[in-house]
């Protein structure tokens, strides 16, 4: 969406931007007239189509939203002058080489900003082909920020200074379930399940150290990995568990593999406990219905219900501007990223560069270690000996709108989260082992 002064302004700005979907809105007339640097463009590289298209759209609405709320009030400062941020987006099907090659058109059409998070392993690839761009082409380097690929591993042994990662860690994500875990003393088994990569063997991993640590009473009554996002039938896996005599089903799938295994749950009579990453959204309350109300426990970074009247406002202006029940699912943490880097480019854009110049991914990368950012009652920083995003975690259990707590519903399902644990930035933080090599300025 365009909000211009003139067709002929249109068509030029149009013209800039050639194929790419621009989100931006025209500053005003005495802005126009100064010389201005060209819009910072921001790369999306996501599975747009393909079995997790539906995520990965979730992930572009948030992100358009961000941006027009950054252009809105002019966009970024820049000198004398603002940036407007633009958003193109890519198809990577969810496959690691369409990302590989996506990248490599986005930084030939000018973006210095890449942006991804629907898979560890694209993120693992991504992080790696960004190191050697840069090093190799000092001229064109770029800043990989993710916002959901959550493999501890990508800000720990495989830490670059140019990639940021603005969502909790599997390990910090863990963490914050077993606070919920521990505490059910009725608990005796659970089943661990995960998608079979980086990902999901990573929750599973984690999910078997803490038991041991917190709940070593707990019988782990299975343990077990499946293909990612190839299984049509999770029957044969929920028969599984109900005669494996496991309460409770550990996962961290994501998509068709947390829908169609809520779908299952139903259909199988499962009466046990969910804990997961994801079951908040995407089809995942609607799929279990009845059956996981009290049953379905999540966490995130954020949830519709956290009782307060800033996160009101913020989430009814989301679905005002997506008022499609489908379309129901805000990330604030994106939310935040966008935010930080137009701080850190307006932190950059005021060190005495010119008009003219565009920002460098050196001085972003540097001053997004120093960021931190506030939204409607969210607050997070950046760590900078690791780039890991610290920020505030919420659980919540399934419950039907209406109930105490339960104003919001997800997706038009009648069935919404009440937050039931909160955990500060500090009780959600993680020790680190990333060895940070930095460039030199």
């Amino acid at each position: 969406m365009f909000i211009v002064l003139s067709e002929v302004l249109k068509r030029l700005f149009l013209a800039l931007c050639g194929a790419a979907l621009c989100v931006s809105l025209t500053a005003p007339a005495a802005v126009m007239a100064q010389v201005t640097p060209a819009p910072i463009k921001l790369a999306l590289i996501e599975g747009l189509s393909g079995p997790n298209a539906s995520g990965g759209e979730a992930v572009f609405r948030n992100l358009v939203w961000a941006i027009e709320r950054v252009n809105a009030r002019g966009g970024v400062p820049w000198g004398k002058s603002s940036v407007p941020l633009v958003l193109e987006r890519f198809d990577s099907q969810g496959q690691t080489q369409e990302a590989l090659s996506a990248m490599r058109l986005a930084i030939d059409g000018g973006a210095r900003i890449i942006l991804q998070g629907n898979s560890s392993a694209v993120a693992a690839a991504l992080i790696d082909a960004v190191n050697k761009h840069n090093s190799r082409d000092p001229a064109r380097r770029v800043v990989f920020l993710n916002y959901a690929a959550v493999d501890p591993a990508l800000t720990n042994e495989k830490c670059s200074f140019w990639h940021f990662r603005f969502d909790a860690h599997a390990d910090m994500r863990m963490a914050a379930l077993m606070e919920l875990l521990r505490e059910d003393s009725a608990l005796k088994s659970v089943y661990l399940l995960g998608q079979d990569y980086s990902f999901g063997q990573s929750v599973l991993r984690e999910a078997r150290r803490q038991l041991a640590v917190q709940r070593p009473d707990v019988r782990i009554a299975g343990d077990e990995l499946h293909a990612l996002l190839r299984i049509k039938d999770f029957a044969p896996y929920m028969a599984k568990i109900k005669a494996s005599g496991a309460q409770a089903v550990v996962t961290g799938n994501f998509g068709p593999d947390l829908t169609l295994l809520v779908k299952a749950a139903r259909e199988s009579g499962f009466d046990g406990t969910f804990y997961t990453f994801y079951g908040n959204a995407l089809g995942a309350p609607a799929a279990m219905g009845e059956a996981g109300v009290g049953k379905v426990i999540a966490v995130a970074d954020w949830l519709p219900n956290v009782q307060s009247a800033p996160a009101e406002t913020f989430y009814r202006a989301f679905r005002a501007r997506f008022p499609k029940p489908d379309d129901d699912y805000v990330h604030m943490r994106m939310q935040l990223m966008v935010e930080a880097l137009a701080q850190a480019v307006g932190e950059v854009g005021k060190r005495g560069t010119s008009d003219s110049s565009a920002p460098e991914a050196a001085d972003i990368a540097r001053a997004l270690e120093g960021v931190s950012v506030s939204l409607a009652g969210q607050s997070g920083s950046m760590r900078a000996s690791d780039h890991q995003f610290q920020q505030p975690l919420v659980v919540g259990v399934m419950e039907r709108q209406g109930a105490v707590g339960v104003k919001f519903d997800v997706e038009g399902s009648g069935y919404g989260f009440k937050v039931i644990k909160t955990l500060s930035a500090a009780q959600a933080r993680m020790p680190e082992s990333c060895v940070m090599q930095r460039p030199t300025p």
